[in-house]
């Protein structure tokens, strides 16, 4: 299986990106495609098996899911706090419409069986989560998580890793069905990278697996790579000095329960116990007191 797809490498008219079962060789469980409009652009298309959501990146939109119309403000990029968004149940007929100067989206999905119900996510229903402290300090929007939003098979969520921390770190898996323990759960990251003055910026990330179940990345990434994650141990998630890493995570599985159960590499786990004597990053959370923050990348 192909791990690491490079900007521009796994897209398809029209889509920048388009990861899916019938696409990636051995993938089973979730997908990914990424889509921009120009201004007055509309695009068409049916859920088909899979729910979905419809998450602007940089603009907004209108969605039409089987004639209710939504209108979202989104935001002017991924470093600007969250923004809100629609769940789209399988077998639904949706159009999207480009606001403004045109719009950029995800719509992370995953095949399901149950049909819920179409659903507006408002940005400031998102919960918004800071997770670990020092240097492993990252802020979790928490849109379409297991314990925040229901969903049939579907988890998906955005993390922003301020310049030079760390993210999706200690390493951990969810590769296992074990009861109250693990949870047996394909992933996809999708990146992107803040930009410095003099050009696009960069982070790393981190997968490896065991004897019995090897895998072995280590990718530069940049604005638009993505990493597939069947199993193993993943993380971390560098972000470089001077650069901001944001990622969304597109996670399903087999199991009977939807849920997001970890197990920590032992090696790295004792990591945790360090937070306690250390302070969040003051840079996060990007939204503070209701205001846009967009000085992040100074820190």
């Amino acid at each position: 299986m192909r791990h690491y797809w490079p900007a521009g490498s796994g897209g398809r008219d029209p889509y920048a990106v388009e990861l899916t079962p019938k696409i990636a060789d051995g993938w089973r469980w979730t997908s990914l495609r990424v889509l921009s409009l120009g201004a007055g652009q509309t695009h068409e298309f049916g859920s088909g098996e899979e729910e979905l959501f419809v998450l602007p990146l940089s603009g907004g939109c209108t969605v039409t899911v089987d004639g209710e119309r939504f209108s979202l403000t989104g935001r002017p990029d991924v470093f600007s706090g969250p923004t809100d968004t629609v769940y789209v149940p399988r077998e639904s007929s949706v159009v999207i419409g480009s606001d403004g100067d045109g719009v950029r989206l995800a719509l992370p999905g995953a095949p399901c069986t149950n049909r819920l119900a179409t659903r507006y996510l408002p940005a400031d229903a998102v919960a918004v989560e800071i997770r670990g402290a020092g240097n492993s300090t990252r802020e979790v929007h928490n849109f379409g998580s297991a314990d925040t939003f229901e969903a049939d098979r579907l988890i998906a969520v955005e993390v922003i890793t301020p310049a030079g921390n760390w993210s999706s770190y200690p390493p951990h898996k969810h590769d296992e069905d074990r009861p109250g323990e693990e949870s047996e759960l394909e992933e996809i990251y999708y990146f992107e990278v803040s930009d410095g003055p003099a050009g696009p910026g960069f982070g790393y990330h981190r997968v490896y697996g065991t004897v019995d179940r090897p895998i072995d990345v280590l990718a530069e990434v940049r604005t638009g790579d993505v990493v597939l994650v069947p199993h193993g141990w993943h993380g971390p998630s560098v972000a470089a000095p001077g650069y901001h890493l944001y990622y969304l995570n597109v996670m399903a599985g087999p199991g009977a329960t939807r849920e997001w159960l970890i197990s920590d590499d032992p090696a790295h786990a004792w990591v945790r116990d360090e937070w306690a004597a250390q302070a969040p990053d003051p840079r996060l959370p990007v939204i503070i007191n209701d205001q846009r923050r967009h000085d992040v990348a100074n820190g």
